[in-house]
This record gives C-alpha cells, sequence and structure tokens, in this order.
C-alpha cells in the first residue's frame, strides 16, 4: 500500500473495506477494495479474485476501469478507478420527488446499456446490476460507469448460470424460481435500473422477501406516469420487464431501439472523445 495513500473509508460490504486514496505516482485519486484474507472464507477469496479476472477483461468508456491488486500483508486488495458523482442510486435520492426529464434519463440508461452490451459481448453476465453498483463521474458530462463485478460469471458458449445471487428486489422471475438463468437476467435488472430512473422508486417492493418474489412472478409494479414520458420508452421498459426471458430484448437490440437510438449516436461522438483521454 505504499505506492497509495489512503484518504477515507468511503464504503464497507462483506468482503472488507473500500478506500478512496491518492497514488503517490501522478497524486490520481482511485479506489482501493482491501480484503482481510484470514477473515474471509476461501470461497468470497475466489470471487474477489473473480472480480479482478472479469474487469481485466473489459474495457470500456462506461464501466469502471480496473488499475491494479496486490497481495500484501494478508490483506487482497483491487485498485480501480473513481467516480466522484458517486452511485445512480445517490443521484435519484437527491431528486427528492423531481422526475427526471426524459433526455437525462435517456442519457443515463444509454450508458448503462453501452456497458452492459460490451459485458455481454465478452460472455461475461453481471448478476448484481442495481443503481448502487452504478457510478458517475463529476461534471456536466456525467459519464456512468458500471462497477462492482463480485458475483460475475464467465460463460462458455453453451452455458448457463443456476446459483443464486444477486439483490432482491432486482431479481428477475428465474433467478426467483432457482431456474437456469442468462444474460436476460441482466436484462431484467436494467428493466429495474430503468424503472427506478423514471418514477423515483423500485419496481418491486414488499415487506419480506415472499412477498417481493410474489410481486416479481406476477411482474406486479405500479406504472409509469404516461404522461412524463413517450410512449415507446415505456414499451422498451415493458419489454425489459417480460417475464419470458426469450421475450426480453437483448442488449444490442436495446442500442437499436428507436427510443434510444438519438441518444446512442450523440453518446457514442461524447464517448469517442473521452475513450482517447483514457489513461492510467
Amino acid at each position: 500500500m505504499e505506492r497509495y495513500v489512503q484518504i477515507r473509508v468511503v464504503g464497507r460490504g462483506s468482503f472488507g473495506a473500500v478506500h478512496l486514496c491518492t497514488r503517490q505516482a501522478d497524486c490520481k485519486p482511485v479506489i482501493v477494495k482491501s480484503i482481510p484474507v484470514e477473515q474471509i472464507s476461501a470461497k468470497d477469496l475466489v470471487a474477489a479474485r473473480n472480480e479482478v479476472r472479469v474487469l481485466s477483461m473489459l474495457t470500456h468508456p462506461c464501466i469502471v476501469r480496473y488499475l491494479d491488486s496486490f497481495h500484501e500483508d494478508s490483506v487482497f486488495s483491487i485498485v480501480m478507478e473513481f467516480a466522484s458523482g458517486g452511485t445512480l442510486q445517490e443521484f435519484i435520492a437527491r431528486r427528492d420527488g423531481r422526475l427526471l426529464p426524459q433526455k437525462s434519463v435517456l442519457h443515463l440508461f444509454c450508458q448503462a446499456v453501452l456497458a452492459v452490451q460490451h459485458v455481454h459481448s465478452h460472455r461475461i453476465l453481471h448478476r448484481d446490476l442495481k443503481t448502487a453498483n452504478i457510478f458517475l463521474t463529476g461534471g456536466p458530462a456525467c459519464v456512468v460507469k458500471v462497477g462492482d463485478f463480485g458475483i460475475s460469471k464467465v460463460l462458455s458458449s453453451r452455458s448457463s448460470a443456476s446459483t443464486v445471487v444477486g439483490t432482491p428486489c432486482y431479481m428477475s422471475p428465474e433467478l426467483c424460481q432457482g431456474q437456469h438463468y442468462n444474460a436476460k437476467s441482466d436484462i431484467w435488472a436494467l428493466g429495474c435500473v430503468l424503472y427506478e430512473m423514471l418514477t423515483l422508486r423500485k419496481a418491486f417492493q414488499a415487506p419480506t422477501l415472499a412477498a417481493l418474489v410474489m410481486k416479481i412472478m406476477q411482474g406486479s409494479y405500479m406504472p409509469v406516469d404516461g404522461g412524463q414520458y413517450d410512449s415507446c420508452l415505456l414499451q422498451l421498459l415493458s419489454s425489459m420487464l417480460s417475464y419470458n426471458p426469450a421475450h426480453r430484448p437483448a442488449a444490442d437490440q436495446i442500442m437499436a431501439h428507436v427510443a434510444v437510438v438519438p441518444t446512442l449516436y450523440s453518446l457514442y461522438v461524447d464517448l469517442g472523445a473521452i475513450i482517447t483521454t483514457v489513461g492510467d
């Protein structure tokens, strides 16, 4: 850790602490996830190493960038880029009930779609897409950074996953039933994220896990205000939250949807400039 100077703790989880640090070589702020090896199970350590493996495979302006990892003094550390704008969850909470304009929703959502498409193109499932795992950079451009791949799974060309993981209110029906699932489960979760941006509330909420699962299985969520957003965007949302995974669009199909194409065109121009400036 002598290459990094700790500034403050920005989070704690089942694995350990997350610190905002400064990299001494260039004074650049970075995030260091520190995992005490002796205090976690072998399974958890495998998950942490899996995050490094997944992050190292992904290079995209809308995905949190992996910078380094090291094992020192019984602590395994992962160094990632820092997104100064906090999480999408925090951004939504700061709205204090004021709905986002459709232009802002699409600006954020389309970047998340680009990230998910890149992840899926590498035969990887994120498996925990939610507003708390979508980070934002500061400044007017507000670049989205999808992160936290600790429970992702690299798939072979014909495989699907069956382990029940993720955050309950973003879980797909097939996850709730303990069935095999694939990339369409991430699309469901991304639909839940879109719903949250449109309504400032979660699509599926209940006082108990059993009641939550029942709501998800029934596809029971409050409708979005039809007067605030275009019908084609609401149609896209409905398709992403289809009970049958086969009826949900793939990420590349979302990118071709009439509701998002104009925003994607603008993003490709803007992100092209961002890509040329990305560096260590």
